[in-house]
């Protein structure tokens, strides 16, 4: 069937069209330069118009398309219209069929998600949503028009919902589901622990997201988190046990998480491990061999006299050498060379032993060429690195010979030779889940090797418990931004907080979260108290002051009670503390670096040592280039991570804290303490 424009209406409407066939699904309008064919599948309204004497047809196309037919008879055009018309919602019903049924699939998958997994993860839904936009492009009715049918017109509105408002939905889902889970398992959390679980911690543990980030505030009860979370799993029969793999930084933190999990799943078939012991099982069981780990890495006076021995040995027969350290020593350290043979000098030896540890430390973690370490410095630094870096490359060369005469591996070593055998797929990771402690405290080295497994197994999820609040460890090579960019290294995700302490009294917590948070670097996270505390639970004190403290405590502070005295350094221990004992015999009293005293916490806290100068704190900068290039980059904030040190010195304590200061040189964070309402006395 076709219609025509008349010759006058042709002549009239100049119009590139005059021409109209109706074709199997679809029409041809056609003109005497112009063709142009709509299938049904992409035409979204035919209208009929009556002009001043012809007819007229427009067809309505996606994108605000629309093409015109003028001069055409009017009788003739309303009959070709209704002919039209009813051949093209004849196609159309026959085709809401077929769509309805593929809309169908679509609707059955989306409950099947959430009744069957309970939690609707990022990467669940971001499936769902490519398969909703794979449908809906296989349909051969154009979307636009689906609402126009019975039959599809639920169905698509629903994938439309989740396509178009897809995040909201999944967290309005998710929140039904752990609202019902929270009630009907109760007795789980209320047994997995020696006290119940709070209602923040059992948000964490249930959380089904492929990587979670759980921000555990000091006294929050990661540890309880972590067991929980392992029994969890099991529990739901998510995993395993020999599925799931617990990582702490350091042997100790290790066994007592084992020994807590032992006590709360009565199991030992889940088994925490350090970084170094997985890599050591990596390896193991890639080669068959049991790699053994050098006596230097767990003899510091035998690794410091082999560095000093080379050392010696290359300024002693190398006039270059010597020359070269010599100025690296006087100009990059600032430090007083002797005249002559200054490598025979022992005190200098002693004092550059420690930093050539740190430095050979740096230059194993990165593990690559020098030419690798060098892209990481700008323009400016990259000359004086690379000087440093030849010095030290006779100290690495000299390394890697005593390791080899030793037929052993150092622990940098191990974890590079773990991540290359799990990306050639000499080992393929058995570990569905993975849950790692003290996540603040994660170096670049460390994350390769939780990347690594998971390009294993792209199923695996990573469930990391820290506190960015309490990140102290970057001389180590630790990196903040691991933490407070968690989703750029470790994939989308999410983020939340364990919004409790049962340490500290809410006067520490307000002095201590308002201190820290004044480094806008840090994530923001509540941290709540069970008591109140008040104005004298955190106060300044002369350091003059210290005995007559020691005097008012041991007048109440009962032989049960522990007191803990802290430092920014060892050598700022209180020589009182000798006869403290004698002095003060029924008070308990320990001293600790702030560094040492991360995980403890003691009924009253002494801070001493609040003092400005060289051995103040904040500690000044005294980084070497080789430390500031090889080391992750600090925040753009002054004294961000000696910050971060005198909360987790503030955050020990039960009770009440004292900060010591010197009156005639104060720390500036005892003006910033102040500010924030931290009362200044003069006796205690």
């Amino acid at each position: 069937m076709e219609l025509k424009a008349t010759s006058l209406g042709k002549h009239l409407a100049q119009h590139p069209y005059n021409r109209v066939k109706l074709l199997n699904a679809g029409v041809q309008v056609s003109g005497e330069k112009h063709e142009y064919v709509i299938p049904f599948n992409q035409l979204l309204d035919i209208q009929c118009k009556r002009g001043l004497v012809w007819g007229e047809l427009e067809f309505v196309l996606p994108e605000n398309q629309v093409v015109r037919l003028h001069g055409t008879e009017w009788q003739e055009t309303q009959q070709f219209y209704r002919y039209l018309m009813k051949m093209w919602r004849q196609w159309s019903d026959d085709m809401s069929a077929v769509c309805a049924d593929a809309l169908q699939h679509q609707v059955t998958d989306i409950e099947q998600m959430l009744n069957q997994h309970g939690w609707v993860s990022r990467q669940a839904l971001a499936a769902l949503q490519t398969d909703i936009r794979a449908t809906l492009a296989s349909l051969p009715l154009p979307v636009a028009r689906l609402t126009e049918f019975v039959n599809c017109c639920d169905r698509y509105t629903l994938c439309q919902q989740w396509l178009a408002e897809g995040e909201s939905c999944r967290t309005a889902c998710n929140h039904t589901w752990m609202e019902k889970t929270l009630s009907s398992e109760q007795a789980f959390f209320d047994g997995v622990e020696t006290t119940p679980l709070n209602v923040s911690q059992c948000r964490a543990v249930i959380n089904g997201e492929d990587s979670v980030l759980v921000l555990a505030g000091a006294g929050s009860g990661k540890t309880s988190v972590l067991v929980a979370r392992a029994a969890w799993l099991l529990h739901r029969n998510e995993a395993m046990p020999e599925q799931i793999l617990l990582l702490a930084f350091g042997r100790k933190a290790a066994q007592e998480m084992n020994e807590r999990i032992q006590a709360c799943l009565h199991t030992d078939a889940v088994q925490a491990k350090t970084f170094h012991a997985l890599a050591l099982h990596i390896i193991q069981h890639a080669t068959r061999k049991a790699p053994s780990i050098s006596q230097l890495e767990s003899n510091g006076a035998l690794r410091h006299a082999l560095l000093i021995k080379t050392w010696q040995q290359q300024c002693a027969e190398k006039k270059a050498q010597a020359k070269g350290w010599r100025e690296w020593l006087s100009e990059e350290m600032a430090w007083d060379v002797p005249d002559g043979e200054f490598w025979l000098d022992p005190r200098l030896a002693a004092r550059l032993s420690g930093r050539l540890d740190r430095w050979l430390g740096l230059m194993r973690m990165q593990g690559g060429s020098q030419n690798e370490m060098l892209v990481l410095a700008d323009d400016e630094q990259r000359p004086r690195l690379q000087r440093g870096l030849r010095l030290m490359a006779p100290l690495l060369k000299a390394w890697k010979a005593a390791l080899k005469e030793e037929g052993a591996v150092d622990f940098s070593g191990l974890i590079h030779q773990a991540v290359n055998l799990l990306d050639k797929g000499r080992f393929i990771s058995p570990w569905k889940h993975i849950l790692v402690d003290e996540f603040q405290d994660i170096s670049p080295q460390r994350a390769q090797l939780l990347a690594a497994l998971r390009r294993q197994n792209l199923r695996t999820r990573l469930f990391a418990v820290g506190d960015d609040w309490q990140a102290i460890y970057r001389f180590s090579g630790a990196e903040l931004t691991l933490t407070t960019a968690f989703e750029h290294h470790f994939g989308r995700g999410e983020r939340c907080a364990l919004d409790t302490t049962y340490r500290f009294n809410g006067r520490i917590g307000e002095i201590a979260n308002t201190f820290v948070q004044q480094n806008p670097h840090q994530l923001k996270k509540p941290l709540n108290s069970l008591r109140a505390g008040d104005k004298k639970a955190v106060m300044l004190l002369p350091e003059t002051q210290l005995e007559a403290l020691f005097d008012k405590l041991s007048s109440y502070v009962t032989p049960d009670e522990r007191i803990l005295v802290l430092a920014r350094y060892h050598h700022l221990r209180p020589a009182m503390l000798d006869k403290a004992s004698v002095r003060w015999p029924n008070l308990v009293i320990e001293f600790m670096t702030i560094h040492a005293s991360k995980g403890q916490q003691a009924d009253y806290v002494v801070i001493v040592g609040l003092n400005e100068g060289k051995e103040g704190f904040p500690a000044l900068p005294r980084e070497s280039l080789l430390e500031q290039v090889l080391l992750p980059r600090p925040e753009p904030f002054a004294d961000a991570e000696e910050r971060r040190l005198l909360y987790v010195a503030l955050t020990r304590a039960k009770h009440r804290v004292w900060l010591l200061y010197d009156r005639d040189a104060p720390s500036v964070f005892v003006e910033q303490l102040q500010r924030i309402g931290v009362p200044l006395h003069r006796k205690p």
